[in-house]
């Protein structure tokens, strides 16, 4: 009877861990008032700043796809120029128009999808970006494990399904996650527009992949000079060496068919903060934390 218990604990903190792991308001069919304006619940806008000039950058619009509501942001002008049409799950500082924090989520989704229409009326595409992070303790910051993102291309005039895959560069589980839409880029232009509506993420697990060596070491980590990794191969085939730093770009790569791994990785010239080293071949992915710290 206690096994039973116990196993039904564990089932129902599973399932209500999943359930906190939603988008807030992914069909924007609640809505909050404000002084002079209305906001998605959930979801910062630059209405808050707009507003004060009569103008709506994020708007309530019906019928919706998946409800009776949908997100209608468009670009428009105010008196300083004009305002681009923003939406982030959490808060938005609409004076730098970047997301000051997003909302917990512990899952590791491959795609974020739903439905939109989109249109500009000069040259620069909105976009839509994912990002997942965790909270990382010793170094007390914050650390980017996972993205997806697209950039706007041509036009959609009528509601089309879409997906932004998900990769993470960790086998870490995030604790939180923010999307930001937008209407346009860099240069927005008046009537330039992003109509969302369904979001939702693909929660199926990742693919499991055989570690790609064995008895892995890297010293010292943290380091201000080098990492040393040794290790034994667990195949005969190619594997590829890549350091990524937090932004997804590749700071070094190097290939290695050695069954006997002996690698240093001169860092001297990277930047303090945390990497990650991902190993990959046709059939192994191994990822690992490193962190750069000062000379």
């Amino acid at each position: 009877m206690t096994k039973k218990i116990s196993l039904f604990v564990t089932a129902l903190m599973f399932i209500t861990l999943i359930s906190k792991a939603q988008i807030p308001n992914p069909s924007f069919e609640n809505w909050e008032t404000m002084t002079g304006y209305s906001n998605p619940t959930g979801w910062g806008t630059m209405n808050n700043l707009t507003s004060l000039a009569s103008v709506y950058t994020a708007e309530k619009a019906t019928p919706g796809t998946a409800g009776s509501s949908y997100l209608k942001l468009t670009s428009k002008t105010t008196p300083a120029g004009v305002a681009n049409g923003i939406a982030v799950s959490g808060k938005l500082d609409s004076i730098t128009q970047q997301p000051i924090s997003g909302f917990p989520y512990n899952n590791r989704p491959t795609k974020l999808t739903g439905k939109w229409q989109h249109m500009i009326f000069g040259s620069s595409q909105g976009s839509i970006s994912i990002q997942f992070t965790k909270w990382n303790t010793s170094m007390n910051m914050r650390d980017i494990i996972g993205t997806g993102s697209v950039t706007l291309s041509g036009m959609a005039m009528s509601w089309a399904s879409f997906n932004i895959p998900i990769t993470f560069s960790t086998a870490d589980y995030p604790d939180s996650c923010i999307i930001v839409m937008k209407a346009s880029g860099t240069t927005p232009t008046n009537n330039d527009y992003l109509w969302v509506d369904d979001l939702a993420f693909d929660a199926a697990p990742l693919a499991i992949h055989d570690v790609a060596i064995e008895n892995i070491s890297i010293y010292p980590n943290p380091s201000s000079n080098n990492w040393s990794i040794n290790g034994i191969s667990k195949s005969n085939e190619v594997l590829s060496f890549d350091v990524i730093n937090s932004v997804g770009e590749i700071v070094y790569h190097t290939s290695s068919s050695n069954k006997q791994v002996q690698l240093v990785i001169d860092n001297k010239n990277l930047a303090i903060g945390n990497y990650v080293l991902k190993i990959t071949g046709n059939k192994v992915k191994q990822s690992i934390k490193l962190s750069k710290t000062a000379q």
